[in-house]
């Protein structure tokens, strides 16, 4: 099992890195058909001062640029090299997905239903088992970044069990526009993390296949904001303070559309509604058709639907409950 030894020296996917040193392993978990390696960079950043070891993580799902852009920048900037402690980024978890611009894993599992994984499972589980046992181990926090599916755009938002005090105070330092509550689904690498015993912080923001810069802000602008209360954050970077608090979340519920046909949103994401108010409309393509659609319910709009067509019953809208 890796280890940090007395001497804090980091033991991690067979390699040793001392305090002060940084190092770029590569995580082999298996081979193309053309037995051409598939390498999963895992860059570290150590301070000669003791202090918390930190993971950032992204790309778990492979077409969910928005995060690898997020620990992209955190790298390119510098901001990963601590003023203590230790830094781990893995920009891409899911090469193989990101190559392909797919959510999934080549053996089409989802990666982020297959934690803590099996010794000699599937593809996806090797990998798991993997990360969970060579990696996972050493880290205290664990900040992984996501963004929504499809094309369904979440609003910044930092999701944590209600039941997690210490998960509820970093979400405050985070503060992204919004904090969900969400219960930690089975198998998942929150839950993994959560049963390692290590604090996560989940980050959705933006949706797959798309690269904007303002999710992207958000999320480094909260890294920032971690590694400052940890003092990791060298002086040499400003720490912008947010427009308002995290606003916390116990209940959502999803507006479906009621009719199939070309979706028009008239809101923007994060906005909060009336019960009643206009947020969209539904036509056809002959224009002889025009459904309006109507908030059901006073609360901020957390995700939207931005298809340009829709089918009967599809989510349109993620909707905060009071």
């Amino acid at each position: 099992m890796p280890e940090i030894d007395s001497k804090n020296v980091l033991h991690i996917l067979d390699r040793k890195v001392y305090p002060g040193e940084k190092a770029r392993i590569n995580f082999n978990t298996a081979k193309l058909y053309t037995t051409t390696s598939v390498e999963v960079p895992v860059i570290i950043e150590r301070a000669k001062k003791s202090g918390p070891v930190i993971l950032i993580t992204a790309g778990i799902h492979g077409d969910e640029i928005n995060g690898v852009e997020t620990v992209r920048q955190i790298i390119s900037k510098g901001i990963n090299k601590p003023k203590r402690g230790t830094i781990i980024c893995v920009p891409v978890l899911n090469v193989f997905g990101f190559l392909n611009m797919k959510r999934e894993f080549p053996d089409g599992r989802d990666l982020n239903r297959m934690f803590p994984g099996t010794k000699k499972g599937s593809l996806a589980s090797r990998f798991a088992y993997q990360f969970s046992t060579e990696i996972l181990p050493v880290v205290d926090i664990c900040l992984d970044f996501h963004t929504g599916g499809a094309s369904r755009f979440n609003a910044a938002q930092i999701r944590i069990d209600k039941n997690d005090p210490n998960a509820e105070d970093l979400a405050k330092i985070f503060c992204a526009p919004f904090t969900v509550y969400s219960s930690t689904i089975k198998n998942s690498y929150r839950m993994t993390c959560v049963k390692q015993g290590k604090s996560v912080l989940l980050f959705e923001g933006g949706k797959s296949q798309d690269n904007n810069k303002e999710i992207s802000k958000f999320g480094v602008d909260g890294i920032k904001r971690i590694l400052h209360h940890f003092e990791m954050l060298k002086p040499n970077f400003d720490i912008e303070t947010p427009e308002s608090e995290t606003k916390f979340i116990s209940s959502t519920y999803w507006i479906r559309a009621k009719y199939s046909g070309l979706l028009h949103v008239k809101i923007p994401i994060g906005k909060f509604v009336i019960k009643g108010e206009f947020i969209a409309t539904i036509t056809d393509p002959y224009g002889t058709f025009r459904h309006k659609v109507k908030a059901s319910n006073d609360g901020y709009i957390i995700n939207a639907n931005q298809s340009p067509i829709v089918y009967q019953g599809d989510a349109i809208f993620h909707i905060s409950k009071s």
